[in-house]
């Protein structure tokens, strides 16, 4: 009997932690299959399945698209929303809400940076570690506001930065909260900022 049950916590011990951390793009199709719209009330941009230790969830990125034209669609609102379907409902994770500031030159556009997103187990705890990045542009044509957040453990980590070519009109700012998380999605997250201010020319800095 002992020798059973020592198998079956062996068992399900190996279960749990050969539970598979992954994340993929969701179509168009599995997007409406799955009614994600219910989420929000913005045009889903894109969405994301994402898998580990903690179940099965996903990650909705709506932008409302207030402008749209053949040249460009400019959003003036955007939402993350992480949600697990719970017995044909949805139970919200956390959510993300940003728009447009009033602010001279104007912001124009607001929009998720996909590019530099993440949806990874960062520091290997066996549970993703999302990371959702958007920018403000001006109607100039200048990026303005970017944000980092990462979400760990389901609270928010965020740096706030404004570009701007005067000096006193520039920030960047971590929160308060910044140094507890796990120092591998630190150093991720400093890493990520050397890229995005390599390839998009930002300064990302005070003064």
């Amino acid at each position: 009997m002992k020798k059973y049950i020592v198998f079956l916590l062996s068992f399900y011990s190996t279960l749990i932690f050969s539970q598979k951390i992954e994340s993929y793009k969701l179509t168009k199709q599995e997007i409406s299959e799955r009614e994600l719209k219910d989420v929000t009330d913005f045009p889903i941009y894109k969405a994301f399945e994402l898998s580990d230790k903690g179940g099965v969830y996903e990650l909705v990125l709506a932008e409302n698209q207030k402008t749209i034209s053949k040249k460009d669609t400019l959003n003036t609102k955007i939402q993350a929303i992480c949600v697990v379907n719970d017995h044909g409902g949805f139970l919200e994770k956390w959510r993300i809400n940003d728009l447009l500031e009033d602010y001279e030159p104007k912001e124009t556009n607001i929009w998720f940076w996909t590019k530099y997103c993440s949806t990874k187990d960062i520091d290997g705890d066996g549970y993703i570690d999302p990371i959702v990045v958007y920018g403000t542009r001006t109607e100039d044509g200048y990026i303005r506001r970017v944000k980092i957040i990462t979400v760990y453990k389901t609270k928010k980590y965020v740096i706030r930065a404004v570009e701007c070519d005067l000096d006193d009109c520039r920030s960047f700012k971590k929160d308060q909260n910044w140094n507890m998380l796990p120092q591998k999605i630190k150093t991720y997250v400093d890493q990520l900022l050397i890229k995005m201010r390599k390839e998009q020319d930002l300064l990302l800095k005070n003064g």
